[in-house]
């Protein structure tokens, strides 16, 4: 290791093992020059990561990072995961790598998280250390030897991760200098007319001078030990609070304006430093003017606060998280990015075939889309990104041209944001962030758009396979739904199938109608267990092995049996609900059989719509010896039977035998009323349900009259 520092590991002994570790913790912070350093300890059987020690953490972060499931996507979590150091040297590395860290966290720092191996090679946590922003470079040597060094001391004596997490745990708050309070100091402080205090890392007051208690019109004696934000109601704003958490997590300095409880103006400056900050609170000159006394880099006042956009990203994460569609993407994209940054247009591009496609848009007009959609993709100058995965902003039309001199200009726009979409090392495409006037792109805000592109690309991609599968199951279901029912000399047929709303899984249910002889016909439907492709292909089996029992010359009943015992042999874990009606026209009857499926409705001339009473046997695929009991109704001419799966009735919280019921006391065909119209009219009312979780499947029979 060189001339690094070295703390040598302590011999063995219990008494003072949480000293000789914060020792080293301390050590390396100084030594690295880090202004935070934390330690995480694995426990629960190595799937948390929890917080043991701390130093210069604002409390904040703390309270969010106390404990880390090893599974989450955080650099602490990847650095266990994969044995290896993370290395982030500014926010914006941090919003391409974890986009919610840095949505959540929003503020400039460089981090180094390394896992701590002992040497048997049993990772035991992590080391986290945090300095100033370092764009472009890595730690130097001596940062990184100082980093292994501590991690293979504190690996040799810290705890496995065998232990459980106590009850309300708190990690160990080290502090490397104690609270000035020097009387002299202090004295000293008071003889100047600015007014001075100073916060600890926790944003507590440790010290107040004179002038600066009576410009916040407050007794120092009072103050001192509190959060300002806390003790001071006007200054109770998230905004100025954030501002000091940006100070001490990016230890650059921040600044705001704001009035007292007198109506003054105070301009206020703080300067952060290893054991918290120090505020110069000055009177403003600008009394008529309430925009901050000078730009802050990190909050430019011509644009929302930051806070707002914040809140807004965070919003959006969470409500990306439930959506399921590409469409849903879009829109949620649009209604929440577009008002939070002021943008005036947004366009999703992928790439189909070596061209480029507008998967959708906002703001855009009809002549802008069609100058991106279908163009080859090496015409247009951003598409390079794609490729290096990498977000480009354009400040102006002049800018982009410098860089591009063949990119396109539409609807006058005049600012571009371009984020490459890319989740799992595969980039599906990029959003395009539009502004009508030119726009200046401050650091901050080049880091929310790049956590942004994350989240969208994220849930972008979740939604393309959770589409794909989707259509493929709908496919797959379809394709084993008969496409045209047979021709019965006497017997009026019409089926509908309505899927589930987009979006949501799909079913297993089925009809048929098996021609057996001239005058005689098998109507089935049924409902397969479970909404995904196993369902669908499940329900294809059912309805071969129903069809060759049934021309076979079983009677319903041994129909229904003998797939059964099928259906308990292919998939002993899927149950099946079904209805088998017989219907014989030469004689007028129908024997019916059922296994656990809702009952049809008969409706015979001159008399109201009945439920046909069967014995429901248990679903398929329960109990092989299984015998189903078969029940004859009569059926005259002229009679009409309906049958239907559970999605046209179940209704969450609703009694399933009223809702039989009512379906009954709707159904009433009229002789010449077209199965067509009745089967829309049984349908229609659900068809209108925005979300529907569950397929529906109808079949109407009609004999002929006389």
């Amino acid at each position: 290791m060189g001339d690094v520092p070295r703390h040598p590991p302590p011999p063995p002994g219990p008494a003072d093992g949480g000293a000789r570790v914060d020792r080293l913790l301390l050590g390396a912070a100084v030594t690295a020059q880090a202004h935070v350093c934390v330690l995480f300890l694995l426990a629960e059987e190595g799937r948390v990561l929890m917080m043991e020690a701390e130093a210069g953490l604002p409390e904040p972060f703390s309270r969010s990072w106390v404990l880390i499931r090893t599974t989450d996507q955080s650099p602490i979590a990847m650095a266990v995961r994969q044995r290896r150091l993370v290395w982030l040297p500014d926010r914006e590395a941090m919003a391409r790598e974890f986009p919610l860290v840095a949505l959540a966290f929003p503020y400039g720092f460089a981090m180094a998280v390394a896992p701590l191996i002992d040497h048997g090679g049993e990772v035991r946590g992590a080391l986290m250390l945090l300095w100033p922003p370092a764009p472009a470079r890595r730690p130097d040597g001596h940062q990184l030897d100082v980093l292994t060094a501590t991690c293979e001391d504190l690996a040799e004596i810290v705890p496995r991760g065998n232990r459980p997490v106590p009850p309300g745990h708190q990690p160990r708050v080290l502090t490397r200098e104690p609270p000035v309070g020097d009387d002299l100091l202090l004295a000293g402080l008071n003889r100047l007319p600015e007014g001075y205090c100073m916060l600890d890392v926790e944003g507590r007051l440790v010290l107040l001078t004179a002038p600066a208690a009576d410009l916040l019109r407050a007794d120092a004696g009072e103050l001192i030990g509190k959060r300002p934000w806390d003790a001071l109601p006007w200054l109770a704003d998230p905004a100025y609070e954030d501002r000091y958490r940006a100070a001490v997590v990016s230890q650059q300095v921040t600044y705001f304006t704001t009035r007292n409880p007198g109506g003054q103006w105070l301009a206020f400056h703080l300067y952060p430093g290893i054991a918290g900050v120090t505020v110069r609170v000055t009177p403003s000159t600008m009394a008529r003017d309430p925009r901050p006394v000078m730009p802050d880099r990190l909050a430019a006042a011509d644009r929302p606060p930051r806070l707002v956009a914040l809140h807004e990203m965070l919003h959006l994460a969470t409500t990306l998280a439930r959506a399921v569609t590409a469409q849903e993407v879009i829109n949620l994209v649009a209604d929440h990015v577009m008002p939070a940054y002021h943008v005036q247009a947004l366009a999703i591009l992928t790439s189909r075939a070596g061209r480029m496609c507008v998967a959708a848009s906002r703001g855009y007009s009809k002549k802008a889309i069609e100058d991106y959609d279908g163009r080859p993709l090496m015409r247009l100058p951003p598409t390079h990104l794609l490729a290096a995965g990498a977000p480009a902003f354009f400040g102006d039309w002049a800018e982009l041209r410098e860089t591009y001199p063949d990119a396109i200009r539409s609807d006058g726009m005049s600012a571009w944001a371009f984020l490459p979409l890319t989740a799992g090392g595969r980039t599906a495409g990029m959003c395009i962030l539009a502004y009508d006037r030119p726009h200046r792109f401050t650091a901050d805000e080049r880091a929310s758009l790049t956590a942004l592109g994350g989240l969208i690309a994220q849930a972008f991609e979740r939604a393309r396979l959770y589409d794909i599968k989707h259509q493929f199951a709908q496919s797959l279901q379809s394709s084993l739904l008969p496409r045209t029912l047979p021709g019965i000399p006497g017997l009026e047929v019409v089926a509908r199938y309505l899927p589930a709303t987009p979006g949501m899984d799909i079913g297993g249910d089925f009809y048929d109608l098996i021609r057996l002889e001239e005058t005689v016909a098998a109507a089935v439907i049924g409902d397969v267990q479970g909404h995904d492709v196993t369902a669908a292909a499940l329900m294809g089996q059912v309805r071969t092995a129903i069809h060759a029992h049934a021309t076979a010359g079983a009677n319903p009943g041994e129909v229904l049996a003998h797939t059964n015992r099928l259906l308990t042999e292919l998939a002993p874990d899927r149950f099946t609900s079904c209805l088998y009606i017989s219907i014989d026209l030469a004689r007028g009857m129908a024997c019916v059989a059922s296994a656990g499926h809702p009952p049809a409705l008969l409706r015979r001339p001159g008399e109201p719509a009945r439920v046909v009473a069967s014995a429901p046997g248990l679903l398929l695929g329960v109990d092989p010896h299984t015998e189903y009991v078969t029940a004859q109704v009569a059926l005259p001419p002229g009679s009409v039977l309906a049958l239907y799966t559970d999605g046209l009735i179940e209704i969450p919280g609703h009694d399933i035998g009223e809702a039989i019921g009512d379906l009954a006391a709707g159904f009433a065909p009229s002789p010449r009323q077209p199965l067509t119209d009745l089967a829309e009219s049984m349908i229609g009312p659900v068809a209108a349900v925005e979300h529907r979780a569950d397929d529906i499947a109808v079949l109407l029979l009609r004999t002929a009259q006389p």
